[in-house]
């Protein structure tokens, strides 16, 4: 069973962050450019403000009719006291079930007060699926005798 340690490993540990002070506007313009959905808010201390998604935006921004050019991205991320964490230990299932029982499509690995990495729902599909494909092969090639 893979745990979140393994996924960060795979993917790589890109980690993008931005301001609480900066404009909505302008983490969406990283969003796009690094083809991501969301960004961990954190302060000049590198200390994790909350997380900014692009739910955050269509809920917070969008239906309210505010401007993305002039509301600061404190004013919608969701703040970290409100976040759903999960440590490099957790496994793959684990996120899975917490990601579908909130509806939340982003999860922040942290490993105490250190963040660490954020895996997206399709990160964890990625790892399921990869997970029962080597398990059907394994049992392919039991079943063909591969092992006699």
């Amino acid at each position: 069973m893979k745990d979140v340690k393994e996924i960060l490993a795979e993917k790589g540990c890109d980690l993008w962050s931005i301001s609480p002070k900066a404009m909505v506007f302008d983490a969406l313009k990283l969003m796009a450019e690094k083809k991501i959905g969301a960004l961990m808010v954190m302060n000049d201390k590198e200390k994790v403000e909350g997380i900014l998604t692009e739910r955050d935006y269509a809920r917070k921004v969008m239906l309210f009719g505010k401007s993305s050019k002039e509301t600061a991205v404190s004013e919608i991320m969701t703040p970290a006291d409100k976040m759903y964490t999960v440590k490099p230990s957790t496994t793959v299932e684990e996120c899975m079930v917490l990601m579908t029982a909130k509806h939340i499509r982003h999860l922040p690995v942290c490993d105490g007060e250190k963040f660490s990495g954020l895996i997206s729902i399709g990160d964890v599909v990625k790892a399921i699926i990869s997970e029962k494909n080597a398990l059907i092969e394994q049992l392919s090639n039991y079943i063909g005798g591969k092992y006699m």
